[in-house]
């Protein structure tokens, strides 16, 4: 099956959503020392990809299922969100939104890491609203920073007419690759080799993709939790830089 256009055009970097400004954590566990070169930036991706990568692409996985639920127009894309004005339907998908971003709220230990995730949310949905419109955004929850990144990528994905595995194949991704790409610029390391990195993830991202879709069938509160308390430290401090060359 070929790959549709609108997959390849929402997990590239150049997406106006500020991927570009994170590294992922990468950059504190460079400064701790802990990220030194090629083998040591590919443990750190796998274990990201275990861990965040894994919650993040369940719960965008779990947005998209909650924006499809409602019964879609007869000549929409398959897998396209509803597009219904109807009062119940819009509660019922405001509900779930809730309850997932609530579930990931308490999923994301770190202050420093729930705030990454809402700006990156406000980013996305901007991107969101000027390319589709008419989708369901405004039933995502009125949190004061914004509803959290992967819940944003579940309905954008979901306007776009891309499938849950689709959707949760996109948010597995970034979770590699703008890390891998900060790699190259703070440890100066060769980007073919960097590259090289990540096709050899290929396999395990697309398995996390995976799992992380049939996991969006279960209720929110059985979602994957898999947690990096490292990471959730380093978030921390490098919130407290004052000069540093991502965001996160």
């Amino acid at each position: 099956m070929a790959t549709p256009s609108l997959l390849l055009l929402l997990a590239d970097g150049r997406f106006p959503a500020g991927a570009h400004a994170h590294s992922g954590g990468l950059e504190a566990a460079v400064a701790a020392g802990r990220v030194s070169d090629l083998a040591s930036l590919e443990a750190f991706l796998a274990g990201r990809l275990a861990t965040a990568g894994l919650v993040g692409a369940a719960f965008a996985a779990a947005a998209h299922r909650a924006a499809v639920a409602v019964t879609a127009d007869p000549g929409a894309p398959a897998g396209s969100a509803a597009r219904s004005d109807a009062p119940a339907e819009s509660d019922a998908r405001s509900g779930a939104l809730a309850r997932l971003d609530a579930e990931l709220d308490a999923r994301t230990a770190a202050p420093a890491l729930r705030a990454v995730s809402r700006r990156q949310g406000r980013a996305l949905l901007r991107a969101g609203r000027a390319i589709w419109p008419d989708a369901p955004f405004a039933d995502l929850p009125a949190t004061p920073g914004g509803a959290h990144q992967p819940l944003v990528l579940g309905l954008l994905c979901a306007a776009a007419g891309l499938s849950r595995v689709e959707t949760a194949t996109i948010a597995a991704y970034g979770t590699l690759t703008g890390t891998a790409s900060a790699g190259v610029r703070l440890l100066g390391l060769d980007p073919y080799q960097v590259q090289a990195l990540l096709v050899g993830l290929a396999d395990a991202c697309d398995g996390t993709a995976a799992d992380a879709a049939r996991a969006a069938d279960d209720p929110p509160e059985r979602l994957p939790a898999a947690a990096a308390p490292l990471a959730d430290i380093h978030a921390e401090i490098h919130a407290t830089w004052e000069v540093r060359l991502f965001a996160s």
